[in-house]
């Protein structure tokens, strides 16, 4: 999806909003060959930032170091926002890092159209097809790959049982109606039914996303990205839908100004006790218990409702993974390392360690946590399955779309205006 046709002009352009300077990013990909010494230093960008993820992959980057001692990972971690700038700045300098996150999608397929990812299609061919059908997807490009999952999951609703109980709420709501009357319950008994990052403003992203798969259907979604039209009814109904949960005011105190990972944030306030739910992906568990206290055998998993006469249903399931893409020409010990990284004992460590759902099938035994299991089975079961809007996307598109959906939450867009704006980015990357 998105127009594959973006101009080097405009990822400067999106450098320059952004406020990134070329001459203050480090140099990447270009001296991974290493000099007299034969070392080969490959650089490794990512997004682990909290624990116990940060410390597993830096012991995990000094395994493979020990197995090939010409090797050395240079690792560069950086907060999701901050990461999606800096990488986009990188794209207009014309030099990414040798081995970096991706999500895939949209975003992949704009660097790939650059020239500047490597196609790793027949260098991994003889261990990457044995690693999940499902996880590989959003990384191929024209039937070639384009990146390595380590990851795979879907957003859905973490929630606190004992304040649901507390809150007279006997078990997870399915439908819409049902969700706000639950918001509408835990309210009444003083509790705060949200938490939200709004300062961020992909976290608010997922509601209007799911509420549009659930009133219009996930097909209507890919259909928009490609016809550039998202003025539909069932996308106006989604964020009217959206705004009937604004109306009861459910976040938390300083929502618009709260991160999603900080000890005041999201996840925090989540794994405190001081919210009952928060609308996020698998890895929530472990930022909680990061950022905060962590719930333990009070948190649960729901997946989001259905929305009553909408075209969707509750298996169709919005998320996506982590997966790792190459520079164009890395050298062989970055293949080497996104190999170590697919294999069975690195990703049943990564399972047993950070929560993390399988890619690799022989790791599945390794899965413990029945919250975990819960986000497993409702991606076997689903029957549909769309990628993060601001990775499936074009990187301009996306970001308005997490803009709108942010100003409507913020109160300063209508659902129809979010329609529109959305619609206007999308013709405009034409």
């Amino acid at each position: 999806m998105g127009d594959p046709a973006l101009s080097r002009r405009g990822f400067l352009a999106a450098s320059a909003a952004a406020g990134l300077s070329m001459t203050a990013l480090s140099a990447c990909g270009g001296d991974s060959d290493g000099g007299s010494s034969g070392t080969t230093t490959i650089e490794w960008w990512n997004i682990s930032t909290t624990q116990p993820t940060k410390d597993v992959w830096a012991g995990l980057a000094k395994q493979f170091e020990a197995q090939n001692p010409k090797v050395k990972i240079k690792i560069v971690q950086l907060e999701n926002d901050a990461y999606k700038s800096k990488m986009t700045a990188l794209t207009a300098s014309g030099k990414l890092p040798d081995i970096f996150h991706t999500w895939g999608g949209g975003v992949l397929k704009q660097q790939v159209d650059a020239g500047l990812v490597e196609d790793l299609t027949e260098r991994t061919k003889e261990w990457g097809d044995g690693l999940l059908p499902v996880a590989r997807e959003p990384y191929l490009l024209d039937e070639k790959a384009y990146g390595i999952p380590f990851d795979i999951g879907m957003i859905g609703f973490w929630y606190n049982k004992a304040l649901f109980k507390q809150a007279g709420i006997s078990a997870p709501p399915t439908t819409w109606s049902g969700f706000l009357d639950a918001v509408r319950k835990l309210k009444a008994a003083g509790i705060t039914p949200l938490a939200l990052a709004g300062k961020e403003k992909w976290p608010g992203m997922y509601y209007w996303a799911y509420l549009a798969m659930r009133t219009a259907g996930v097909d209507a979604l890919r259909t928009a990205g490609d016809d550039k039209d998202f003025t539909g009814d069932g996308f106006v109904q989604a964020g009217q839908h959206l705004q009937d949960l604004v109306d009861l005011q459910p976040f938390q105190k300083g929502f618009l100004g709260a991160a999603y990972s900080t000890p005041t944030g999201q996840a925090a306030a989540v794994g405190n006790g001081k919210a009952a739910m928060e609308l996020m992906g698998q890895w929530a568990p472990v930022v909680e218990a990061d950022a905060g206290k962590g719930l333990g055998a009070n948190l649960g998993f729901f997946p989001f409702p259905a929305v009553d006469g909408g075209k969707g249903v509750i298996t169709e399931v919005f998320g996506g993974g982590g997966g790792h893409a190459l520079r164009k020409d890395a050298p062989q010990a970055a293949v080497d390392f996104l190999k170590f990284f697919a294999t069975a004992a690195t990703d049943t460590e990564l399972v047993k360690k950070t929560g993390v759902l399988p890619v690799v099938p022989a790791a599945e035994s390794a899965i413990t946590d029945p919250n975990i299991k819960a986000v497993q089975a409702q991606l076997k079961a689903a029957t549909g399955f769309q990628l993060y809007l601001d990775q499936a996307y074009a990187p301009a598109l996306g970001q308005e779309v997490n803009d709108s959906v942010a100003a409507l939450i913020a109160g300063s867009k209508s659902p129809q205006q979010v329609t529109e704006s959305i619609t206007k980015v999308a013709k405009e990357e034409q």
